[in-house]
């Protein structure tokens, strides 16, 4: 369990880092730079480290390029589209479903079941979000008419909604590739990062970002190296492949659940380094929310020891 909330918190850390990147990079080739970047290490450290596991067969290079596509370039893409267009709150609400569309796809694809206490863990941790969806501005009023803002879904919203489901989707499928071909969390985050990574540069060329000669702003050279090697250090290399890592002692579903705590951790950054102010709204979240992340990990590895017993026993 600390493995997890270290990861979430890791992944918070990203939404400062990202936003300095922004200020002189243009962003499907910061997406795809770093992917690229990262897929080369990762497959680097590999065939270097690990030859043996450096597999090339053909049986996997579907599953790795859907992956590929799906968990990296659509995601974000699709992701960074649509946050700039929408409300804070409708994105907060959009990101909140994908538990549930986790426990529905890992239904489909790993034939995962959910417990009634699963599900009790599942809906508190989801009510728990509901404060800082009311977060309001700097006065605290509520600024969002959350009957207004859920009464039609926008481009950008749709958008967000195609990146939260291909990002379900993408983890169970790392988990099934991962688990059915046995390969390496490291090779298939390589091979996938590679792939999405060279899509969003593609996406960025053809979507004439300002190539001249790269999308970075000039005199930005080197902030913008240190800030991608960072977030790639962190996302690409830590991140990804201890998720991968997770997701053979935990179900997806729940790594899903777990992952809506960032919101927490990133607006707790913001407190620390930026001096933003914390308002009850959070408080109240982290509260509801840890005690729907507690029912569902306590039935998870209550679920997990019957498991074990039950292999024993036949």
């Amino acid at each position: 369990m600390p493995l997890v909330i270290l990861l979430f918190a890791l992944f918070a850390s990203l939404f400062t880092l990202s936003k300095s990147a922004l200020g002189f990079s243009e962003p499907f080739f910061l997406i795809g730079s770093r992917m690229a970047l990262a897929g080369i290490i990762l497959l680097g450290h590999q065939l270097i480290f690990n030859r043996s596991q450096f597999l090339l067969v053909i049986k996997y290079f579907v599953p790795l390029m859907i992956l590929g596509v799906l968990n990296i370039y659509l995601t974000n893409a699709a992701e960074i589209w649509g946050l700039q267009y929408m409300s804070s709150a409708k994105a907060c609400l959009i990101y909140s479903l994908s538990p549930f569309l986790a426990a529905f796809v890992a239904y489909l694809v790993l034939k995962e079941t959910l417990t009634p206490k699963k599900w009790a863990g599942l809906i508190l941790g989801f009510v728990g979000l509901i404060p800082i969806l009311f977060v309001g501005n700097a006065n605290n009023e509520i600024v969002y008419d959350m009957l207004h803002e859920m009464t039609y879904l926008s481009w950008p919203e749709i958008a967000l909604l195609v990146a939260v489901i291909s990002s379900v989707y993408g983890w169970i499928l790392l988990k099934k590739v991962v688990k059915h071909y046995h390969l390496s969390p490291i090779m298939a985050n390589g091979a996938s990062m590679l792939v999405g990574g060279a899509l969003a540069l593609t996406h960025s060329y053809l979507t004439h970002e300002s190539w001249s000669p790269i999308p970075v702003a000039s005199g930005y050279y080197m902030p913008f190296l240190e800030i991608t090697l960072w977030m790639t250090l962190i996302s690409n290399v830590i991140c990804y492949n201890l998720y991968g890592h997770l997701l053979k002692k935990f179900s997806a579903t729940f790594m899903s659940l777990a992952g809506l705590v960032t919101p927490l951790f990133a607006t707790f950054f913001g407190w620390y380094f930026l001096e933003e102010e914390i308002t009850w709204h959070y408080f109240a979240s982290m509260t509801i929310f840890s005690a729907g992340l507690f029912v569902f990990y306590q039935e998870e590895l209550a679920q997990s020891i019957r498991e074990r017993k039950e292999a024993l026993s036949s």
